[in-house]
């Protein structure tokens, strides 16, 4: 292999790998106030993180009234909570 083309592939790889990183993002913040207002009309009392990840709201270790830890995903139309996965 000639070092242009391993630069090449080296570069495609780093380029692959770094592109996960970028996946989430930042929610508008008019979406992000109706998406806590939902949240805590559910019993949520903290959590640490909102994204929009994979065309989903992920809301990452979401706090209950009981005070269980959860994972969240909610659908970015209606705001309902489609997936919990306890931590």
């Amino acid at each position: 292999m000639s070092a242009r083309a391993f630069g090449l592939s080296a570069m495609v790889l780093s380029l692959a790998l770094a592109a996960p990183a970028f996946a989430d993002q930042k929610l508008p913040a008019e979406q992000q106030s109706k998406v806590e207002e939902v949240l805590k009309k559910q019993g949520f009392t903290t959590w640490k993180e909102i994204e929009l990840d994979d065309g989903m709201i992920e809301v990452d270790d979401a706090i209950d009234a009981n005070g269980k830890k959860s994972d969240l995903k909610l659908d970015p139309k209606t705001l309902e909570i489609v997936k919990r996965k306890a931590e």
